[in-house]
């Protein structure tokens, strides 16, 4: 019977990261297009550069992981969904660009930023201080760092300081705030006479999951919204402990570039129409709306 749940389990997951199996089920309207209503606004387009508005194209540097933010419901078809997916789409019409996306490793989207490769990037990137030396953002959403374990794992608590995971095994996905801030705490047990926390990284984020389910870690270090999806599917046997620290996320672009005024006017006007409010409704993260797009915030506190 374990055996079969963890093979479901990985299943699930797996799905969030396009490869085979059914994908989790989402809220009721999930198949709902929320996005087509949307229509290119000429004054927000205006301040495109002017070889962006004349080619009509953005090239998306994608991150496709956990549910809801963005992922494979069907892995025959690989037609993406997911909030990063709607809330893309629908700025890029309003922008009145077509959307040439490609799936990337979380870990090597900003630096392809960088390099040309992408002109933007999506990962439910989060906002550091550590980010904005060398990226600029342009939010559209408030999610952030949060935890789980196995639904029948009733020792570990909510986390709210670090130190209460001395003695566990953390697993977390690879290049993520997740990884900085844990690598950047590794000396709070120590300081507090209590054995060092261990974290294992994961470039796969399926194999975070699975790991969990048998054992090899205690507990996962994730996004908020994903965490919270994850623990509200049977199969994936989690536990989400809550939050631990709210970050803005939003769409990454090489440093000062030229796009962040049009993307920035595009996600207000999204908001302004009703169609942010949509979208957000369809994923059922109505709790992580902005009411508000800036560039390059400061990190939350």
């Amino acid at each position: 019977m374990k055996r079969a749940l963890l093979a479901v389990a990985a299943a699930v997951l797996l799905t969030a990261c396009g490869s085979t199996g059914p994908a989790p089920a989402g809220p009721p309207t999930q198949g709902v297009d929320v996005v087509a209503g949307e229509q290119k606004v000429d004054a927000v387009a205006g301040l495109l550069p002017d070889d962006v508005r004349k080619a009509g194209t953005i090239r998306v540097g994608s991150s496709f992981g956990y549910p809801p933010s963005a992922f494979y419901p069907d892995p025959a078809t690989r037609k993406p969904a997911g909030i990063d997916i709607d809330i893309t789409d629908a700025v890029a019409r309003i922008l009145g660009l077509t959307v040439e996306r490609q799936e990337a490793a979380f870990e090597s989207i900003l630096p392809a930023l960088g390099s040309g490769k992408f002109d933007v990037g999506t990962g439910n990137f989060g906002v550091t201080t550590a980010r904005l030396r060398t990226i600029d953002f342009v939010t559209y959403i408030d999610d952030g760092q949060g935890f789980a374990v196995r639904k029948d794992d009733t020792a570990v608590q909510p986390v709210t300081d670090l130190t209460q995971l001395c003695g566990l095994t953390i697993g977390t996905g690879a290049g993520t705030t997740f990884e900085t801030t844990l690598t950047a705490g590794k000396d709070v047990c120590a300081a507090a006479g209590k054995k060092p926390y261990e974290v294992k990284v994961f470039s796969d984020t399926a194999a975070i999951l699975t790991s969990l389910q048998q054992g090899r870690v205690d507990v996962v270090m994730s996004t908020i919204n994903g965490l919270r999806h994850q623990a509200s599917q049977p199969a994936s046997g989690t536990r989400f402990l809550g939050e631990f620290h709210r970050l803005d996320v939003g769409f990454a672009f090489k440093k000062d570039s030229p796009l962040t005024p049009a993307f920035q006017a595009a996600v207000n006007q999204l908001i302004k129409d009703g169609g942010y409010d949509r979208i957000l409704q369809k994923w059922g993260v109505t709790g992580s709306a902005i009411t508000e797009s800036r560039i390059s915030p400061p990190e939350h506190p």
